[in-house]
């Protein structure tokens, strides 16, 4: 009964919570009113510690594509108050965040009870600070136990995972405005076409070869790196994900994020770019789920089979990428002319220790939401990666996305001028 009561009480919150979100995003330029505006952060990239996560394994063997280990991260597993009161300071309506699978079920079937009960702490935070929760299940990391079994080829993780889905919307459901289950699971699909797969094969098998025998699991696929075989199995979990979210009485709405990128066909041929654009998107959007979250950094000219490098003089970020803010128009455009659902930009942002091309490229985005609502296109929300500079996987800590520095040594947080422009947009509802 008490239980019962507690929820009583924390979705009544939630609701009022959501009144106010409402009317902080009632928009001053072509935005429209319940429009999200927000920063973002991945639970392994910005939490430190997950040493139950399969890709504390993938870091610690030899050989291994990482540049540098994780460790404390940004210490936001301590921190996350701190975190989400400056991005509310900043005048945010919402914040992204994941919840991190093994902490919650750090060995299969054993649920941790503390687990659960930080990530509720973490949402109500947002809700006391007038943030939407929009949450990620799955950002890429998965248990340990989950990758020695081959991932999701293993039908049993299929289940698992559902399960897991259903235990959150158990014990924080009606604290979460909207969900993802997986971050961008097409992505190897898009560093297929780059022509990064087979240039990175040799190193990724011999990495996975190593965590398989550190960890005596003859079968180990960790999904990040696992390519394209995982997909069916994804596919099958993200629709019992959703069946097992209202089964468990989620009223929320469910959807997925897919990585996207904004091309033009080279030498006037779309053939490639139209095969690229179909393996990308389509498999996907026509999965179920209540929404599509966009995650478009830059684009590039695709030839036949694959993308074309940038060439000689073209803007490069600190990931090799083009410079391109209209890529998140490019891909909301590419994504509402295949499907009706709603559209959220989950992830839009640039790696750079160049603040002011960070403000160019905020703008630069912005000005094409504006254009994609002025079109009538159900575009729900922009949320910027990230909120922190983090650990950016392979990378390490170079590559800077953050809207906010952090102190690698005492893990102070320094909002950039780039943060107090996006967060006067998000203030007035566009560029005004």
């Amino acid at each position: 009964m008490e239980i019962d009561r507690r929820r009583l009480l924390a979705g009544t919150g939630a609701a009022i919570s959501l009144m106010a979100v409402d009317a902080a995003a009632t928009p001053l330029g072509k935005a429209r009113s319940g429009f999200l505006w927000g920063s973002s952060g991945a639970s392994y990239q910005i939490e430190g510690g997950n040493v139950a996560s399969d890709l504390w394994v993938l870091e610690h063997v030899k050989p291994t594509i990482f540049q540098t280990l994780s460790g404390d991260a940004c210490d936001t597993f301590n921190r996350f108050e701190e975190d989400i009161a400056l991005a509310a300071k900043l005048g945010f309506n919402c914040h992204r965040l994941s919840i991190e699978w093994s902490r919650v079920e750090p060995e299969r079937g054993q649920v941790s009870a503390a687990g659960l009960a930080y990530y509720r702490r973490v949402l109500e935070a947002c809700r006391k600070r007038g943030l939407a929760p929009v949450v990620t299940f799955s950002h890429f990391s998965v248990p340990r136990w989950v990758a020695a079994s081959g991932g999701f080829t293993d039908p049993a993780n299929v289940a698992a995972f559902a399960r897991y889905c259903g235990r959150l919307t158990e014990a924080m459901g009606d604290l979460i405005h909207i969900a993802a289950t997986f971050n961008e699971p097409n992505l190897a699909t898009v560093v297929r076409w780059g022509g990064l797969s087979e240039k990175y094969r040799p190193y990724i098998l011999a990495m996975q070869k190593a965590a398989a025998e550190a960890t005596a699991s003859p079968k180990w696929a960790s999904p990040l790196v696992s390519g394209e075989s995982q997909y069916a199995g994804i596919l099958e979990a993200h629709a019992a994900a959703i069946e097992s979210v209202r089964a468990a009485g989620g009223r929320f709405p469910v959807g997925i994020t897919l990585a996207i990128t904004a091309d033009r066909p080279a030498n006037g041929d779309a053939t490639g770019m139209n095969r690229k654009n179909a393996e990308m998107v389509d498999r996907w959007i026509a999965a179920p789920g209540d929404f599509i979250g966009v995650q478009a950094y830059t684009g590039s000219l695709v030839g036949a089979d694959a993308n074309v490098a940038p060439g000689p003089g073209e803007e490069l970020t600190q990931m090799g990428y083009a410079f391109m803010p209209e890529a998140a128009e490019g891909a909301v455009r590419l994504v509402a002319a295949r499907t009706k659902k709603p559209i959220y930009i989950t992830e839009n942002g640039v790696a750079t220790e160049d603040d002011s091309r960070r403000v160019a490229y905020i703008r630069g985005a912005v000005a094409g939401v504006e254009r994609c609502l002025a079109d009538g296109i159900d575009l729900r929300g922009y949320i910027h990666w990230s909120l922190l500079d983090n650990w950016e996987w392979m990378s390490g800590y170079g590559p800077k996305f953050g809207l906010v520095a952090v102190d690698r040594t005492s893990f102070k947080r320094t909002p950039k001028p780039s943060a107090r422009v996006f967060g006067e947009i998000a203030r007035r509802g566009g560029l005004g």
